[in-house]
């Protein structure tokens, strides 16, 4: 496991960016380059960073496919608390060369949630696998809507949400944690460390601890970010914040690594 450590948020998307940018343009392959994308507050500055290229001729989208990682089980499109809506409002929209039949996120409004969840990871190994996955974490360490004590080896399908992600995503729904929807659609913690590579971004005192069981803590379904110290190529991009639980010699041996500021 890779842990890059920056002084601060707006430092950690930089480094982020620009290292999803390389992959992108470093991709050399017939078939398109196929991301995996998180919605959450996390990675906005992320996506802010990607569009900044994108519209600077830096950075094309053409020949990208996109699966995000979930959606509310019930919101349709036009939500504005729906992830189909995040993502067009944060990204998708101020791209100039994405295409739409290109974007991938699961359907909340589906009549057969367990079809479409199957028909979405069909699709997925259909485009070849996803090359980079990124993501973020609760502060229960959940990935995606993997909640604690979810199997390490799930794949998409549907979530019940627990009484404290609903709470915490409650600032989003007039801080009323009754209609935060009960249930979401989400990859599996399987389907993200089937990806090539997994970038997942920790940010804030508030994600220390689960910064701290994702990387020195024992793998368990406790904290489904545990499994990252399983996968070939993970990559945790952090701020100093969230770096406060970590031990001493950690913190040391991972800031010493990565003294190079190789990408």
């Amino acid at each position: 496991m890779r842990v890059v450590i920056q002084d601060n948020y707006d430092k950690m998307c930089k480094w982020a960016a620009d290292y999803i940018a390389a992959k992108i343009n470093s991709h050399k392959e017939d078939r398109p380059f196929v991301l995996g994308l998180p919605t959450g507050s996390s990675p906005i500055g992320v996506y802010r960073e990607l569009v900044k290229k994108n519209k600077a001729g830096e950075l094309s989208f053409a020949n990208v496919i996109t699966f995000n990682m979930d959606e509310y089980l019930g919101l349709p499109h036009e939500h504005d608390q729906s992830y189909w809506y995040f993502m067009h409002d944060n990204f998708f929209d101020h791209l100039v060369d994405m295409k739409p039949e290109n974007i991938n996120i699961l359907n909340g409004m589906t009549d057969d949630p367990e079809k479409e969840c199957a028909d979405y990871e069909a699709k997925i190994a259909a485009c070849g696998g996803i090359d980079l996955f990124m993501g973020g974490i609760g502060v229960d360490g959940h990935i995606a809507f993997n909640e604690p004590f979810t199997s390490l080896n799930s794949r998409t399908g549907v979530r019940d949400l627990t009484t404290d992600t609903r709470i915490v995503n409650s600032r989003f729904f007039g801080n009323d944690p009754e209609a935060v929807p009960a249930q979401a659609l989400s990859v599996g913690v399987g389907t993200v460390f089937d990806s090539r590579e997994v970038l997942v971004l920790i940010n804030g005192h508030n994600k220390a601890r689960a910064l701290a069981a994702t990387v020195e803590g024992a793998v368990s379904q406790k904290w489904t970010c545990s499994a990252l110290q399983h996968h070939n190529a993970a990559i945790i991009a952090c701020d100093e914040a969230a770096c406060d639980e970590l031990t001493v010699g950690a913190y040391k041996y991972f800031l010493d690594i990565e003294r190079g500021e190789r990408l």
